[in-house]
């Protein structure tokens, strides 16, 4: 047990310094890639009244953002500051970075969270029906729906929610997070969950193709295996022998696979965000980008890194402490 944990403890050292240089990598990509954007941060920061700015006030607003320093020295001074916990302030609100991120983190978080659930109980439920009833007419049904589903972008999904169920039926409403002129202390809990259902669904339905095709493919293995003949010659038959033998093997695989689909849930969620109008995480890096936030757009490419890094860690982990061939093979 003892050498197994020390194992496994190695693993996650490794693991979580490769994930550090890989976050590097990424800001750094992201960074040369914002640098040469053709977006003029000043410009953007000054808005309509750049007409009224003399070149004496730009450089000096250029000095106050360090927009006036080379790019490397740009990147190092932000690299430094984002170690020791300071991700800067954002240009578009004025507030720090850490602020905009913990503020609309909350709100994707609850979009993503629902999301993910959803996806999950409907694909591994699709999915074992499908194996179950293999051949069929509802194998063929959900598999059609799963390979139409892999191949549809989730913004296009989103625009015909919104244009059936908020534009012609007039059931939720068309965007926003709360009501439009609510304030904070008028919006309930029911208001939130109103504005959330559209978004959370149109995540959910895009997440359902992976979870259910894999779930599928494993329950069918799993019931032409060795074991599973031998527990039929014993005469278990129909949901006795699925519920023994097939859902405790594939329940794992597809909680792992969840948690390895944080990258695709996140950019989902940015472009569900986008459609719906919805205050989230997402929505905040089309603005930072699209207004040449430096520190608000590194900032949230850093965090949206962790929080991937976190799911395929996680994923990772399970794998290790369950299955000892890849804890063996890690170790070796």
């Amino acid at each position: 047990m003892a050498m197994e944990m020390n194992h496994i403890f190695l693993w996650l050292i490794r693991k979580t310094l490769r994930s550090a240089v890989l976050l590097v990598a990424v800001c750094a990509v992201s960074f040369f890639l914002i640098k040469q954007s053709p977006v003029d941060p000043v410009q953007a920061y000054i808005g309509a009244d750049m007409m009224r700015v003399s070149p004496e006030q730009r450089a000096q607003i250029e000095r106050y953002w360090g927009l006036d320093q080379p790019g490397a020295v740009q990147f190092g001074s932000w690299l430094s500051a984002a170690v020791r916990g300071d991700l800067g302030t954002s240009m578009m609100y004025r507030q720090p970075v850490a602020d905009v991120i913990g503020e609309r983190f909350r709100n994707s978080l609850a979009l993503m969270a629902a999301a993910w659930v959803l996806s999950g109980l409907l694909g591994f439920g699709l999915g074992v029906l499908a194996a179950w009833k293999q051949g069929t007419w509802a194998d063929r049904l959900i598999r059609w729906y799963c390979y139409a589903l892999a191949s549809t972008p989730a913004f296009w999904i989103g625009l015909v929610l919104l244009m059936v169920f908020a534009v012609w039926l007039g059931w939720f409403p068309v965007g926003l997070g709360i009501p439009a002129g609510a304030l904070a202390e008028e919006v309930t809990i029911a208001d939130r969950l109103h504005h959330l259902i559209l978004p959370a669904l149109t995540l959910s339905i895009v997440g359902v193709a992976g979870v259910a095709l894999h779930t599928r493919q494993k329950l069918m293995d799993v019931m032409e295996s060795d074991y599973v003949l031998f527990a039929k010659a014993r005469g278990e038959r129909g949901f006795t022998l699925l519920r023994r033998h097939g859902l405790r093997n594939i329940a794992l695989p597809a909680i792992t696979l969840q948690f390895a689909s944080f990258s695709e849930l996140f950019g989902g969620a940015v472009l569900a965000e986008q459609v719906f109008s919805y205050p989230g995480l997402g929505q905040a890096a089309v603005e930072a980008g699209t207004r040449g936030d430096v520190p608000l757009l590194l900032g949230i490419v850093l965090f949206s890194a962790i929080f991937v890094f976190a799911g395929n860690l996680i994923a990772d982990l399970l794998y290790q402490v369950v299955d000892p061939r890849i804890r063996e093979g890690a170790a070796g």
